[in-house]
C-alpha cells in the first residue's frame, strides 16, 4: 500500500509539473501581456480544452472564438468607432461626395463632430441613424471600390496620436491572442457591429480571411440588376456587385447571437469584446450546451497611453466580473496597446 501511494504521489507530482512547464511554454506566446489572472485565465482554459486526457477536451472542429473588432482588437479612436470617423468624413470633408450628401447623412455625420469635437451626447439609438445613413452615403459603390475607400482612409493617422495609422491601431497583445489560438487548432471570427466590408478592409492587414468576417450588412445587388428581384435577373459575365442604401442588419447585441448562429453554425466555446453590446454574444457563449466556454471583456482604462475614461472603465470591470466575465486590464495586463512607438497626444481640430 505504501508503495502504490508513493507512485500515485509521483504521478501527481509529476503531472502537476507537466502542466506548469505546458502553461510555461505557452505564457512564451504573449511578450505583450503582463502576468496577470485574465491571462493565466485563458491559458488555462485553452490549455484544459485542447488536452485529449482532460474531461473538457474539445475536438478541434468545435474550437469556436468570437471576437468583436472596435475597443476588442482595433483601437477606438479619434475618440469613437473608425465607421463613424470616416463616415463623418465621407459626408463633411469629401470633395468627391459631401455635395451629394442628403440632410439625414449630414445630420448624422455632424453629430459624431459634435460628440467627437464638443463633447455632445449622440442622439438616441445612434447606432441605428448611423447604420441608415451609412448605408446611403457608400450607395453604388462596387464591394471593390468600398474596399479600396476604406483602405485609402485607413492610411490616415488618428487624432490623438503618433507613430501609427488607423490600418495599424490594432492591440498588439489581443494579435498574440490570435496567434496562440490558430496554433491550438481554434477557428476564430471577428463579428462585429461594423460594417462587414469595413471590418473585412481592416483585419486584412492582420490576415484574417474574409470570409471569417461578420458585420452589419446592406443589401447588394449586380450593376445591370437594376430594381429586378435577384431570383429574377440572371448576373452576366462581367458585372459587379454594388452596395445599396437598403440597411439589412445592424450587428449588435442580440444580433451577433442570430448571426453567428445563422453564418458558423456553432456555438462559440470563447468570446472577447468590450461593450454591452457584446453582452449576448458572450451569453450566447457561456450557455454552450455541449462544452466548457469562457468570455472575456477588455476595459479601456489605461489613461496614460490611451484616451480613456478610467472611472467609467473601472466601473465598468465591476459590473463585467458580476455578469461572469473575465476582465481584461488595459493597463495593467498589458505591456503595450499599440506598440512603443506610438504616442499618445493631445486632439487637434
Amino acid at each position: 500500500m505504501k508503495n502504490q501511494r508513493l507512485v500515485i504521489a509521483a504521478l501527481c507530482v509529476t503531472l502537476a509539473l507537466c502542466f506548469v512547464g505546458c502553461k510555461k511554454n505557452a505564457r512564451a506566446s504573449f511578450a505583450y501581456w503582463n502576468d496577470c489572472d485574465s491571462l493565466n485565465a485563458l491559458v488555462e482554459f485553452v490549455e484544459d480544452v485542447t488536452d485529449k486526457k482532460s474531461a473538457n477536451f474539445i475536438p478541434q472542429e468545435d474550437r469556436i472564438a468570437t471576437f468583436d473588432m472596435d475597443g476588442t482588437i482595433l483601437g477606438e479612436l479619434y475618440p469613437t468607432y473608425f465607421e463613424y470617423n470616416m463616415l463623418e468624413y465621407r459626408v463633411l470633408d469629401d470633395p468627391s461626395y459631401k455635395e451629394k450628401a442628403s440632410e439625414s447623412e449630414r445630420e448624422a455625420a455632424n453629430a459624431i463632430r459634435d460628440f467627437v469635437r464638443n463633447g455632445k451626447k449622440l442622439p438616441p439609438n445612434f447606432p441605428l441613424v448611423h447604420a441608415r445613413a451609412a448605408a446611403k452615403a457608400y450607395s453604388g459603390m462596387s464591394v471593390e471600390e468600398f474596399d479600396a475607400y476604406v483602405k485609402n482612409y485607413a492610411q490616415n493617422s488618428p487624432n490623438g496620436f503618433t507613430g501609427m495609422t488607423y490600418a495599424r491601431s490594432f492591440y498588439k497583445p489581443m494579435l498574440e491572442v490570435f496567434d496562440y489560438l490558430k496554433n491550438k487548432g481554434f477557428t476564430f471570427y471577428v463579428i462585429s457591429g461594423s460594417d462587414r466590408f469595413i471590418a473585412r478592409a481592416l483585419v486584412a492587414s492582420v490576415n484574417v480571411d474574409p470570409q471569417f468576417v461578420i458585420g452589419m450588412d446592406v443589401l447588394l445587388k449586380t450593376s445591370g440588376q437594376g430594381d429586378a428581384d435577384g431570383v429574377d435577373y440572371t448576373c452576366a459575365v462581367g458585372e459587379k456587385v454594388i452596395r445599396t442604401d437598403q440597411l439589412l442588419i445592424k450587428n449588435l447585441k442580440t444580433n451577433k447571437v442570430k448571426q453567428i448562429s445563422q453564418e458558423i453554425g456553432k456555438v462559440p466555446v470563447l468570446s472577447f469584446g468590450n461593450s454591452d453590446g457584446d453582452c449576448a454574444m458572450h451569453n450566447y457563449c457561456l450557455s454552450n450546451p455541449k462544452y466548457k466556454s469562457r468570455a472575456f471583456m477588455l476595459i479601456a482604462d489605461d489613461d496614460q497611453d490611451d484616451h480613456a475614461n478610467r472611472d467609467k472603465a473601472l466601473k465598468l470591470g465591476e459590473k463585467w466580473k458580476d455578469s461572469g466575465y473575465v476582465v481584461i486590464s488595459m493597463r495593467d495586463d498589458f505591456k503595450t496597446i499599440y506598440g512603443s512607438n506610438v504616442k499618445k497626444v493631445d486632439f487637434v481640430f
